[in-house]
């Protein structure tokens, strides 16, 4: 199985880089429009979000609406000690002029600050590569999102953004560690899974 993961992964993140920008305007439009309808997203206050920079759903707008709306915004900082994610209130002047840092992996960071644990979260945004029909999320391959979830039972509500090739039909394995998601956002659908609470 590893073989067909990583041949899987490979698939998908050449899919994904390959979308044009029109594309990904399309996407995330799409996202957006469906992800204000969700009482999940309403009722939040404190919400995740990631900063896309691998072809992931776009989440711009999505912050932006928050910011107008009054929710907080939180983004994940890589805590060095442990590998787990930290969770950074970020304003809308601060991600308006794009004051982060560039962390080793490729991505963006809030600038260093205290974080708080996930649980603290209503709802999380996550990035991910594939996701099957039971909710079993594939990431990047770091695990950092498994293992700051696996402290993490019910809050917070953990939805996945995705491209619709991203859906997977058949079942992917899951390891005992993996975190599944309790929801599947893309640009035609939404699917609620039943997660199990530990």
């Amino acid at each position: 199985m590893p073989n067909s993961l990583n041949t899987l992964r490979k698939t998908l993140r050449k899919q994904r880089r390959a979308l044009n920008s029109f594309q990904q305007k399309q996407a995330e439009q799409s996202v957006f429009n469906r992800i204000i309808r969700q009482p999940e997203f309403q009722r939040a206050q404190k919400i995740g979000v990631y900063l896309h920079a691998f072809g992931e759903i776009h989440t711009g707008k999505i912050m932006e609406y928050c910011f107008v709306h009054g929710k907080a915004v939180y983004l994940p900082m890589i805590c060095n000690m442990n590998q787990r994610l930290v969770w950074v209130q970020i304003s809308n002047d601060q991600y308006r002029n794009k004051r982060f840092s560039h962390h080793p992996l490729g991505m963006k960071e809030p600038m260093a600050a205290r974080g708080m644990h996930v649980s603290n979260l209503d709802l999380l945004l996550m990035p991910l590569l594939a996701c099957d029909i039971h909710g079993t999320r594939i990431g990047m391959g770091g695990g950092y999102y498994d293992k700051t979830l696996a402290s993490a039972y019910r809050k917070p509500f953990r939805l996945g953004l995705a491209h619709s090739f991203q859906l997977i039909r058949q079942p992917l394995a899951r390891e005992p560690w993996d975190q599944p998601l309790d929801a599947l956002l893309t640009p035609e659908m939404h699917i609620l899974f039943k997660r199990k609470m530990g």
